[in-house]
């Protein structure tokens, strides 16, 4: 029987035995976004791969070898990385179950890549309200949904799941049915985004149950479509940068340059571990010594007790 197994593993082509990672990520309930990822990853790997190749052939060489071959088309590290990544987790599935033998891949080198961020003054020409009487409502809304992605820092496939039920005016929360780990959240809802919640409102109407940000017609949004809204909207403010996600970035940076608490912005923005927070912490160093003076405990302790005296 043992025997017999491995034969049909040896014999499992890497198209059959990404079908079966496929199926399995799908039973284990994955995010679309993240079945795309694989599927991009594997296409990847397959345009280097041999034709009617077989996942018992491949090796760390494999590996090194596609590694070279995508430096050799001047991929960025940071590209071979996420490919890696991807084909990284479809390997190891095959090789717990037995298609290959076990060896570990570990990602290239690559210097972290500055995180973008909305500067002050593109955020004043955003967040300036239109003429909600002249405005046609996608302009509205788009100005809204910025509104609510810098007060929240919301992914965008959170941002397209919100109902118009999940926002509670009364105890100032929002709860967040749709996030990347599946796991729902609960977030205070600030003063300022709930007055422009509540206006948006009047004009959105709706049932309890319908999406918070839809489409003219009253639909739900398709992540693109309103990444593709909110990209014309920004320009035709004269903003070139134009994805929704920076402005999670800019909500981890003005979060911290305010000195708010590591913790409490693992948990607001929903991450698992405090690494990607380190990150935030490690890339926007210099800015947060704008307010350091400000939220020094020393230095608050000199500005309020008129007897601590420095030597001239």
């Amino acid at each position: 029987m043992r025997m017999k197994m491995q034969q049909q593993a040896e014999q499992r082509s890497i198209e059959q035995a990404f079908e079966d990672f496929i199926r399995y990520c799908n039973v284990k309930n994955l995010a679309k976004d993240s079945i795309i990822f694989y599927e991009n990853c594997y296409k990847s790997f397959t345009r280097f791969l041999p034709k009617e190749s077989y996942v018992s052939n491949i090796t760390l060489h494999t590996i090194q070898d596609y590694i070279l071959w995508q430096k050799d088309k001047s991929i960025s590290a940071i590209a071979v990385n996420s490919n890696l990544r991807g084909v990284r987790a479809f390997l190891y599935y095959c090789m717990k179950l037995g298609y290959l033998p076990k060896f570990s891949i570990e990602l290239v080198k690559a210097e972290k890549k500055v995180k973008q961020v909305y500067t002050d003054s593109e955020l004043q020409l955003l967040l300036k309200k239109p003429n909600v009487k002249h405005c046609s409502f996608t302009e509205y809304r788009d100005w809204v949904v910025i509104n609510y992605a810098l007060a929240t820092g919301n992914r965008v496939s959170t941002i397209i799941n919100l109902k118009n039920q999940d926002v509670d005016f009364e105890n100032g929360y929002i709860t967040l049915v749709r996030t990347k780990n599946k796991k729902q959240q609960v977030i205070p809802l600030s003063n300022t985004l709930s007055s422009i919640l509540l206006e948006y409102l009047t004009y959105r109407k709706g049932e309890a149950n319908d999406y918070l940000f839809c489409n003219s017609y009253g639909n739900q949004l398709a992540d693109r479509s309103l990444q593709g809204s909110v990209a014309r909207y920004n320009k035709s403010r004269g903003v070139m940068k134009t994805s929704i996600h920076l402005f999670r970035h800019t909500y981890a940076k003005k979060y911290l340059q305010a000195g708010g608490n590591v913790f409490q912005l693992q948990r607001l923005l929903g991450h698992s571990s405090l690494e990607i927070v380190k990150e935030y912490v490690s890339l926007f160093s210099e800015d947060l010594k704008l307010n350091y003076d400000r939220f020094n405990p020393l230095e608050q302790m000199v500005k309020s007790n008129s007897y601590i005296k420095l030597n001239p």
